[in-house]
């Protein structure tokens, strides 16, 4: 039954991925448009292959410079969340600041970003990554703590637990799901924030570069290429995400009945 589980678990998002491919190709050649107008999945294959060397070296920058901001954001996002989470003066007070600043459209950030730190083309990069990213982060661990019973706490510090010790036990494991939760999100936005500074503030760097330089060319299906690249790169990041949940907090996940 686990080996069942387990295959079906890898046949349905392929076969969901398939027909999306199939739709998306029969969508095109019913309408008859031409790549110019919209490609399809035929001709971002040609696309993807004949930049190949170009999508390896964007890609890895794209890549590594997503993951260093969502690595920033889950350390920051982390720490803040603990804090509002074991103060509700803390909350109270930086609840406000945190809204008003994810509000805030981040493409009106990065010109700002690329005056202040002119030339730091991945300095800015990783920031906006990581200013994108780290609120869904912050705010589910403050939610995780928050919403501590305080029942558990009154018994624990009845049999002489230190505080440390009930955020060890209880408060940090019971925490994990949301953390895991919202850091599948907050994967997703980082790429959306590396973006922004790679198409915003050209630079030559990333598969927004490589994005920007098409759209100046009209190369549609090279467009598209690079659309399926930063969404593949998105659904790896997402799954190595769901396999740390696994590892970490496999205990909170229900079977289905």
């Amino acid at each position: 039954m686990n080996k069942r589980m387990k295959l079906l678990q890898i046949l349905i998002p392929l076969t969901a991925l398939i027909i999306f491919l199939g739709l998306w190709e029969l969508l095109v050649w019913v309408n008859q448009w031409p790549n110019y107008k919209m490609a399809s999945p035929g001709d971002v294959w040609p696309a993807f292959w004949k930049f190949k060397h170009l999508f390896l070296v964007y890609g890895w920058q794209t890549l590594w410079r997503t993951v260093a901001g969502l690595a920033l954001a889950v350390v920051f996002g982390t720490l803040i969340g603990l804090f509002m989470g074991m103060s509700r003066p803390v909350r109270d007070a930086l609840y406000p600041l945190l809204v008003g600043f994810n509000a805030i459209p981040k493409a009106t950030v990065v010109p700002i970003m690329a005056l202040m730190f002119v030339g730091e083309y991945n300095l800015n990069t990783i920031l906006m990554a990581f200013m994108i990213s780290f609120f869904p982060i912050a705010v589910s661990v403050s939610i995780g703590l928050s919403t501590l019973e305080p029942e558990y706490r009154d018994i624990l510090r009845a049999l002489g637990a230190s505080r440390f010790m009930i955020f060890r036990k209880i408060a940090l494991p019971k925490t994990l799901p949301e953390f895991f939760g919202a850091l599948k999100v907050s994967a997703t936005l980082a790429f959306i924030g590396t973006n922004l500074v790679e198409i915003i503030e050209p630079h030559g760097r990333g598969l927004g570069h490589l994005f920007d330089s098409a759209k100046i060319n009209s190369d549609y299906p090279l467009m598209f290429a690079v659309l399926i690249a930063l969404a593949f790169m998105g659904i790896l990041l997402y799954y190595i995400v769901v396999v740390l949940e696994k590892i970490f907090a496999g205990w909170a996940e229900r079977s289905p009945t």
